[in-house]
């Protein structure tokens, strides 16, 4: 029998991050027909959010290639051991720089992270500089209609209101300004007098994209130039499969009716998993569950009961089957709910993270992953959800926290105490009882920090001995980057909650990115990639960009497969 459709296209993919994007450019770019279905109106995903970093061991810009890509193979394998298919991450470091060659071809480019530490640097092959940035983009080229469509940033990590973007070099010069240094001053006008020029022809923000909105607003550009479509607002309902299991379309709810699309050459799940739906997470993720998520909130998951019904598999959970961000939560302006994800500043010297005893329980310097996992870990025994992050005014003051700017003025900041985000007290007793810890603890907790400052070692986690720890430290302070005093009243805490950024368990698919049902066989036309697919690192968190990483790389061989070409450059 026949099928008749609505509309065709060679390749349907279902999602817009970095994995649905990045496959549907390759493709594109193959001389196959693309059609892309976002189900909010909004592209981007996750990545959007994101710094749009990309961990990609043994790229070009490395001094050896080959012997990176080897180096990563052993990191890998000792971190991630048996949790995950050894081929799939196999293939990830195969194809990850070919991946990132084969889009610079087609005009995305990227940046040498030269300094970016992998998250593990104790493990034996962890690296240096495997982290790429995307350059920026000039929102512009999209024209009006198509930048208004773009997910817009957190506004938290934006500058004015969240409309005008800034890589993170550049967050971290004009933070100069704040002490006095004039050498941000040409960076500064440069920035402003962009982002002025944007505002004032009637762009709603400033149009010079960085990081996830780069990443994804280019690979749109190189879509729409090859004659690739998105559909927003067209949210996939059912994968459509012929009489020998063949997944031959799709159908999507678009202006409010069914809409039935041929797949000739498959299908492509990349709708960025399921950290956004709050079922799923009190079903896969551990306990206390996360009641917030700095994901897109069309991440619900969706996909992955497409295929299922389809006869694809979903992988074996595996550890808590998610990547974490330890987030605060506030309430903005226009009342909305801010999750700011506390990436950088809990290695600045004078913050300790503790628990409901008023002790620390980890060191507060690891990557975000790993520090939301200590909060699971220390919950086991003591309350440790929330976790409070603990400094004192002049910490606050220079290097900020959270939500509060650094050098922000003190009647500025009395909004965020009434509110309830910012604790504070003038003395640490005091400041015990205001967030419901142990005040005996929280005070020796204190005194070690005190001593640990002028030491220069923290005998009890070894903060600041870690080269990542040092990267997000500060350089100016003696004896070492991390470690610093709580003893200038008022005293100050706010509270971190896990978060996820992104899930794990996803489904089952081979080194190509085909989707595989329960005996390990390929549903034919059917991929996954990016949140959609089993990751390929478990749960485990190798480096910085590693989520986008992997999305690109099987998005790139997902592409290259429907088109017939194989994972050869």
């Amino acid at each position: 029998m026949t099928e008749t459709w609505d509309h065709e296209a060679d390749l349907v993919v279902v999602g817009t991050g970095a994995a649905g994007l990045g496959a549907a450019v390759v493709a594109a770019a193959e001389g196959l027909s693309v059609l892309v279905l976002e189900k909010t109106g909004w592209l981007g995903g996750t990545t959007a959010y994101s710094a749009g970093t990309c961990w990609a061991p043994g790229h070009r810009h490395q001094e050896d290639p080959a012997a990176d890509r080897e180096a990563a193979a052993g990191y890998m394998d000792a971190l991630i051991g048996d949790r995950a298919d050894p081929a799939l991450r196999r293939s990830y470091l195969d194809h990850a720089a070919a991946a990132i060659d084969h889009l610079e071809r087609l005009g995305v480019g990227f940046w040498h992270s030269k300094t970016v530490v992998d998250y593990h640097p104790e493990v034996a092959g962890s690296g240096v500089g495997r982290a790429l940035e995307p350059h920026t983009f000039d929102g512009r080229l999209l024209g009006r209609d198509g930048f208004a469509r773009i997910r817009p940033p957190v506004p938290e990590f934006a500058l004015f209101g969240g409309t005008m973007m800034v890589r993170r070099p550049e967050v971290n010069q004009l933070l100069t300004l704040l002490d006095g240094s004039p050498r941000a001053v040409p960076t500064a006008l440069r920035l402003g007098a962009r982002w002025a020029r944007d505002r004032t022809a009637g762009w709603p923000r400033g149009t010079r994209l960085a990081m996830g909105n780069a990443l994804v607003a280019n690979l749109w550009h190189q879509l729409r130039r090859r004659s690739g479509q998105v559909w927003f607002l067209s949210p996939a309902t059912e994968l459509i499969t012929d009489a020998d299991g063949r997944v031959t379309g799709v159908v999507a709810a678009r202006e409010g009716r069914p809409v039935r699309i041929g797949a000739r050459r498959g299908v492509v799940l990349a709708a960025g998993g399921f950290p956004a739906d709050a079922a799923l997470r009190a079903e896969h993720l551990p306990s206390p569950t996360a009641q917030f998520t700095r994901a897109a909130d069309g991440a619900t998951g969706d996909t992955l009961a497409l295929a299922r019904a389809a006869g694809a598999a979903v992988g074996e959970p595996r550890d808590d089957n998610a990547m974490w961000f330890p987030s605060s939560i506030a309430r903005r302006r226009d009342g909305s709910t801010a999750v700011f994800p506390h990436i950088w500043d809990r290695a600045k010297p004078g913050i300790a993270a503790v628990n409901a005893d008023g002790h620390r329980f980890v060191d507060e310097s690891v990557s975000y992953h790993r520090f939301t996992r200590a909060m699971y870990d220390s919950h086991k025994s003591v309350p440790t959800v929330p976790a409070w992050l603990v400094l004192d005014s002049a910490t606050l003051h220079r290097y900020g926290l959270g939500m509060i700017r650094p050098h922000l003025p003190a009647v500025l900041r009395r909004r965020y105490e009434r509110a309830g985000y910012l604790h504070t007290a003038p003395t640490i007793s005091a400041l015990a009882a205001s967030i419901g810890v142990d005040p005996d603890g929280l005070e020796r907790t204190v005194a070690a920090a005190g001593r640990a400052a002028r030491s220069g070692v923290d005998s009890e986690f070894g903060k600041g001995q870690s080269p990542f720890g040092h990267q997000y430290g500060d350089p100016r302070n003696t004896p070492n980057p991390n470690l610093g005093p709580i003893e200038t009243a008022p005293f100050h805490a706010v509270a971190v909650v896990p978060t996820p950024l992104a899930t794990t368990l996803g489904v089952r698919t081979d080194a190509t990115g085909r989707a595989l049902d329960a005996g390990g066989s390929p549903v034919p036309g059917l991929y996954a990639c990016g949140g959609d697919a089993h990751s390929p690192t478990a749960s485990e968190y190798p480096g910085a960009g590693c989520q986008v990483g992997a999305g690109l790389t099987f998005g790139y061989l997902v592409a290259r497969h429907a088109a017939g070409l194989g994972a050869a450059v």
